[in-house]
């Protein structure tokens, strides 16, 4: 499986609360719709709790400020993927997904990583539970 994590700042005339308000409420549903034509097998948001909450992990690690959220995809595949954007379905939906993330996320300020899982504690099968659901 292939993952995509996604560490996502809102723009700054949101509030955490609207960000991921929208995040679940209009784009996750947008994700869903394009699921088939991008070949995504599964997508989990990650919702970061208040700063608060962050404060003292944050200090003990001397970290940066921490980000909104989390957005993660899974493929099958790098092959899977690497089809899905070959066709113009494909492109055509990571160009509307990418629209839509414009009103709402601070690209330039967010983080993307590509690559592969290794499971060290979990199910014990090799891949994230609810793969394909």
């Amino acid at each position: 499986m292939l993952k995509l994590s996604f560490a996502l700042r809102r723009l700054p005339h949101l509030s955490r609360e609207a960000f991921q308000s929208y995040w679940r409420e209009t784009h996750a549903p947008l994700v869903a719709r394009h699921r088939e034509a991008l070949r995504i097998a599964r997508h989990v948001q990650l919702h970061a709790l208040a700063p608060e909450a962050h404060a003292a992990l944050r200090e003990s690690r001397g970290a940066p400020e921490e980000y909104d959220g989390v957005a993660e995809l899974w493929w099958r595949s790098a092959e899977d993927l690497a089809a899905a954007v070959a066709t113009e379905a494909g492109r055509r939906a990571a160009r509307e997904l990418l629209e839509d993330e414009r009103r709402f996320i601070d690209l330039a300020r967010s983080s993307l990583s590509l690559g592969v899982e290794h499971e060290i504690l979990g199910s014990g099968r090799g891949a994230p539970a609810g793969a394909g659901a």
